[in-house]
C-alpha cells in the first residue's frame, strides 16, 4: 500500500473548476428575476448580467436553462428584473436555493404584481423585460431582453453584491 499526499482517486481539477473560480473573482450586482410561467410564478436570483444602452435598451444574462425561471419566461415572454438591496439578502439566497422556503419562496417576501412579472413591494430598482431572443452559451442559456419598463430611485443606497461566493459589503 502506498500513501499518496493526494487522493488517489480524485478527479484532476477541470476547466469548468477554473472558470468558476475566475467567474467568482469578478464583483457581480445581485439581481432577483421573477416570470408568471403557465402554471405559477418564478423567479431565480442572478448576477450574470449586463445592460446595453441603445434605442431600446437592452438586458442580457445568463440563465439556468433547468430553472423554473427559464421555462416560465420562455411560456410568458416577459421578466421583472429586480436590483437587490443588501438587506434583501435572505430573499436572494431564498430564490437562489440556499435557504429553506416554507411555503414557497414568493411568500417569504410581499410581493406586487406586474404585467412583467413579481416585484418586491421594497422594491426600490426594477425593470420589465420582454424576451427577445435565448440560445444555449456553455451551459447556460443567453437571453436579450428589450427593457420595456424602469423604475429607479436615485440608486440603491446599499447594492448586494456577490463576489466569491459571498455577499460583501460594498463601501
Amino acid at each position: 500500500m502506498t500513501i499518496h499526499d493526494t487522493h488517489p482517486f480524485a478527479d484532476p481539477p477541470s476547466a469548468r473548476d477554473a472558470v468558476r473560480a475566475f467567474r467568482g473573482r469578478l464583483v457581480s450586482g445581485v439581481t432577483l428575476w421573477t416570470a408568471v410561467g403557465e402554471r405559477r410564478p418564478a423567479g431565480l436570483t442572478v448576477s450574470s448580467l449586463m445592460v446595453a444602452n441603445g434605442v431600446p435598451p437592452r438586458i442580457l444574462a445568463l440563465l439556468d436553462p433547468l430553472s423554473d425561471l427559464c421555462e416560465a419566461l420562455l411560456a410568458s415572454q416577459a421578466a421583472a428584473v429586480t436590483v437587490l438591496a443588501r438587506d434583501q439578502l435572505r430573499l436572494a439566497e431564498i430564490f437562489a436555493g440556499q435557504a429553506p422556503a416554507p411555503g414557497g419562496p414568493f411568500r417569504q417576501a410581499a410581493f406586487r404584481d406586474t404585467a412583467w412579472g413579481p416585484v418586491p413591494t421594497d422594491a426600490t430598482t426594477w425593470a420589465g423585460v420582454r424576451l427577445e431572443d435565448s440560445r444555449q452559451v456553455g451551459w447556460s442559456l443567453l437571453v436579450t431582453c428589450v427593457l420595456e419598463e424602469l423604475e429607479a430611485d436615485d440608486g440603491v443606497e446599499d447594492p448586494l453584491v456577490h463576489h466569491r461566493g459571498r455577499y460583501p459589503k460594498v463601501g
